[in-house]
């Protein structure tokens, strides 16, 4: 299954990036093709200095932008109708054209990072001719994950990364498809791949929430040696605790909640509220919207509360 076509990286070429206009193609050339994708109107003339400065700079950023974005322009003193009805009364001017419609602007002959900036707007959640929508990509694997297909989602995410090193949601979601099949050093290694800055990121915190927990039931007894402490001592709050924890590993969210609930029922107050803080810790591993961690909060706020 191959979610990404690599290609050659080349992007389109300058020529279908950059042209010229004229009043009789300014339909086709602008308001039809920013319905495609955002397109920047170019105003100038021959005898306007600044408008020289601009339009290298700006040629050479809509080449970076490989395809997000065109530029098109438009000699006002050849083709005067369409600046004209626009009310361009300064040159340069660029307008920013999408769907159809005016929707940005600037004049005068701005800095380079100013272009940059003013594109990178622009172009903000706009994919390029044959770059992959990898948001949508990211999505399926989440999909794919959540049946339970940790191979497939593995190699979808493996493949956005081949595309993006540092894609965050990519590195996170590889790893935790490593955690769910047990393989944790391979996990680990693939989290140790996300930068520092990174590390509090939600998807990336709940990984190395779940490495931690399972590591932690790694050191128990079997859980038919919990589950009879627990049976012969009822106020064994520890046994309880570990019970949960290696209820947790197995992947019985509801019977771990449970565990762990019935300690904050009897002892708030146990190992310094080490049930409750080890069981917003599974919520965390779990995530916000899995259907064990909204039904937990809600039996927990109802004991905290009540």
């Amino acid at each position: 299954m191959t979610i990404i076509d690599q290609g050659n990286g080349a992007g389109p070429a300058a020529a279908d990036l950059i042209k010229d206009t004229t009043t009789q193609t300014f339909v086709k050339d602008v308001i039809e093709e920013s319905k495609r994708q955002p397109v920047l109107i170019d105003f100038w003339a021959e005898w306007c200095g600044p408008c020289k400065q601009l339009t290298p700079v700006l040629e050479k950023a809509v080449k970076a932008a490989k395809g997000k974005v065109k530029l098109v322009k438009m000699n006002i003193d050849q083709h005067p109708a369409i600046p004209g009805q626009m009310g361009i009364q300064s040159i340069p001017a660029v307008i920013a054209f999408i769907n159809g419609q005016p929707a940005d602007g600037f004049m005068g002959a701005v800095p380079e990072s100013q272009v940059n900036a003013f594109i990178e707007k622009l172009t903000k959640g706009v994919t390029a001719p044959g770059e992959p929508n990898i948001a949508e990509i990211l999505q399926e694997a989440e999909a794919v994950l959540a049946e339970g297909d940790t191979a497939a989602a593995a190699q979808i995410y493996a493949e956005v990364l081949q595309y993006d090193s540092t894609n965050i949601p990519a590195l996170a979601g590889l790893a935790k498809c490593y955690a769910a099949s047990g393989a944790m050093e391979q996990a680990k290694q693939t989290l140790a791949m996300v930068p520092e800055s990174k590390r509090n990121d939600p998807a990336v915190k709940a990984v190395q929430t779940a490495i931690d927990l399972a590591e932690q039931a790694e050191q128990l007894g079997p859980i038919a040696e919990l589950e009879q402490k627990v049976a012969a001592n009822p106020l064994d709050h520890q046994a309880r605790f570990d019970l949960a924890t290696a209820l947790n590993a197995k992947g019985d969210r509801a019977a771990a909640t449970e565990q762990l609930l019935a300690i904050v029922r009897r002892d708030r107050k146990w190992n310094d509220d080490g049930a409750r803080k080890q069981l917003v810790q599974f919520f965390e591993a779990w995530g916000g919207a899995d259907d064990a961690t909204v039904e937990g909060r809600k039996r927990l706020s109802t004991i905290l509360f009540s």
